[in-house]
């Protein structure tokens, strides 16, 4: 990620979008990704990357199982992964492939059972390529044991990797983040959106007394001499990326929740014992930030396994029901830990409802950050939400469309796209919706986007894929007009609205400026004096006034548009950042 075209973005926005650029070098335009780098020396492109272009050993694949078995030298730093993955596909084929970092050795690949020799297999630079002497029937299993040191990240969670860090007590602590490379820097899967297992069941071996905490259900754990095996499982289909190690000494809160649609089911806390006040404080958070996502979203996704909070030491992550931690229990002025209100936000956007191509990864990224200013505003009214909001608007680079409608891996959206853009830009185009929209229309249309319906019940509905025009229709649907327009400006186009207002000596005249004049018809309130007019703007507009009157034009902040101030506070922040450095 670029920091030069990001840094401003980090002034009181969701500090993901701050991540320090990737030491990745870029293939020129005649070389494959994949062949950019020698095998085993590095994480090559190919692992990097995450979604964007689909290699065509993987095109008809999707992932019925995977069955992940870890365990750990961690005086080393050796990963031993044994891993088993039902496929399917629509018709027999002869090559297919998964992904797995070239860091790891393969020990023995196995196809339904079979051991398969060593030249009908080969993960020469991050792809995994299976080769079999006749069509392969599916479903089919594809087993993988490997082992190595994997990637470690420069700067978790920005960047991805297997963090091989130690507690006060100089005790283990092992955390896993790859949202931004991919699931294959440490299991073998199809680093692909669609690559999302239908169900997942771990088996994770540590030694006592070291805990285990991961997706889903805590089936068993079994002893043998010293090292305990922890046996999760998931029940529903969960991101690839989200699936998480995380290894410590925990200590851990659980209690029964009973939620607004009358389910119950567990929170969980795993923790460090050091700071147990402040541990239980931030649990004590949970059930009132649960029941505000009920009641505006709709019911938790995942009841059937648990809500699921691990502490960690990188800053945090959306791993489906192990949400990761690490904000140092900071309170946000609002009187939340806003970092875990953001994580949680995932378990609705970005876990419940994926988007189905990087390229929509505002859906994840903006809804997940207007849940902050949302928030607030339940807890506390529309002067704490006002406060969010304007503090996330100060950084706007303004400089890609949020959506460019092509395929991307989610190093593109950070690298040549949106990038912090799609946080905070992506939260403003939803306040900006929202008051077009009206609260019930606009609530409505959202719980459709997330559940896939308008009803949704504990039991009704299943995790679903997404995209920016599936939005954009279930809007128009709910929506009294259309609102092509709403979308081609906000998010199909970098720069922003921009109001002129003209002063004459009798009126006032108001007018929207859009790139290549898209149309904007965007309705406008306007004070003059403190008495409130609402303009269509269909077309300029003009209102008579005298000039001794005071005319304030969207004096409720309802539209996200250019203003001035906002770059003069940009420049004078670079500029005072320039200086200081000297």
């Amino acid at each position: 990620m670029k920091k030069s075209a990001i840094a401003l973005s980090c002034v009181s926005v969701f500090l993901f979008s701050c991540a320090a650029p990737k030491s990745i070098t870029q293939p020129d335009s005649t070389t494959p990704l994949a062949q950019t780098v020698k095998p085993n020396e590095l994480s090559t492109p190919y692992t990097l990357k995450t979604g964007g272009e689909i290699s065509e050993h993987q095109k008809h694949l999707t992932v019925d199982k995977a069955l992940l078995r870890f365990s750990f030298d961690f005086d080393k730093e050796i990963l031993f992964g044994d891993t088993t993955l039902t496929l399917n596909a629509s018709k027999p084929q002869s090559t297919f492939s998964v992904d797995l970092d070239t860091r790891f050795t393969l020990q023995d690949v196995w196809l339904n059972g079979e051991r398969l020799p060593n030249d009908r297999y080969s993960n020469k630079y991050g792809e995994l390529i299976v080769s079999s002497s006749s069509l392969v029937a599916f479903p089919a299993t594809l087993r993988v044991v490997y082992s190595g040191h994997p990637r470690t990240p420069i700067r978790a969670p920005w960047d991805g990797g297997v963090m091989w860090e130690k507690t006060a007590e100089g005790q283990p602590w092992l955390a896993t983040a790859v949202q931004g490379e991919g699931c294959d820097l440490f299991w073998p899967c199809i680093d692909q959106p669609f690559g999302e297992p239908n169900e997942t069941e771990l088996y994770i071996t540590v030694p006592k007394p070291l805990v285990a905490a991961t997706n889903g259900v805590l089936i068993n754990t079994h002893d043998e001499g010293d090292n305990r095996t922890y046996h999760w499982q998931t029940k529903s289909v969960h991101n690839t990326y989200g699936i998480a190690l995380n290894i410590a000494p925990y200590k851990q809160m659980t209690t029964q929740f009973t939620s607004i649609y009358g389910n119950t089911y567990p929170l969980t806390y795993y923790y460090l014992p050091e700071k147990e006040d402040k541990a239980k404080a931030l649990f004590d958070e949970l059930p009132e930030m649960i029941t505000f996502f009920e009641r505006m979203i709709g019911p938790y996704p995942f009841a059937d396994e648990k809500v699921g909070i691990v502490q960690t030491p990188h800053l945090g992550m959306e791993h489906q029901t192990i949400n990761a931690y690490g904000n140092q229990y900071r309170k946000d002025d609002g009187g939340y830990d806003w970092l875990m209100q953001h994580e949680f936000a995932h378990e609705w956007f970005g876990n419940q409802l994926t988007n189905d191509n990087w390229d929509h990864m505002w859906l994840h990224e903006g809804f997940g950050t207007y849940m902050q200013p949302l928030y607030a505003q339940y807890l506390h009214g529309n002067e704490a939400y006002f406060v969010k909001l304007n503090a996330q608007r100060k950084g706007l680079a303004n400089a890609h469309p949020i959506v460019s409608n092509t395929l991307m891996s989610e190093e593109d959206v950070y690298e040549k796209g949106p990038a912090g853009d799609i946080y905070a830009k992506g939260a403003w185009v939803i306040h900006t919706l929202r008051g077009v929209m009206g609260d019930d229309a606009f609530f409505r249309s959202v719980t459709e986007l997330v559940y896939g319906r308008t009803d949704p019940k504990p039991g009704n509905f299943k995790p679903i894929f997404a995209n920016t025009q599936d939005f954009i229709d279930i809007v128009n649907k709910h929506s009294e007009s259309n609102l092509d327009w709403f979308f081609d400006v906000y998010l199909f186009s970098a720069a922003l609205p921009e109001l002129t207002m003209t002063r004459h000596k009798d009126s006032v005249t108001f007018a929207w400026k859009t790139d290549n004049n898209l149309p904007f018809p965007m309705p406008l309130e306007v004070s003059i004096n403190g008495k409130i007019t609402e303009l269509d703007m269909q077309t300029a507009f003009s209102l008579p006034v005298s000039q001794f009157d005071t005319v304030i034009a969207d004096p409720n902040s309802k539209v996200l548009r250019y203003e001035q101030r906002y770059e003069d506070y940009k420049a004078w922040i670079k500029e005072n950042s320039n200086t200081k450095k000297k």
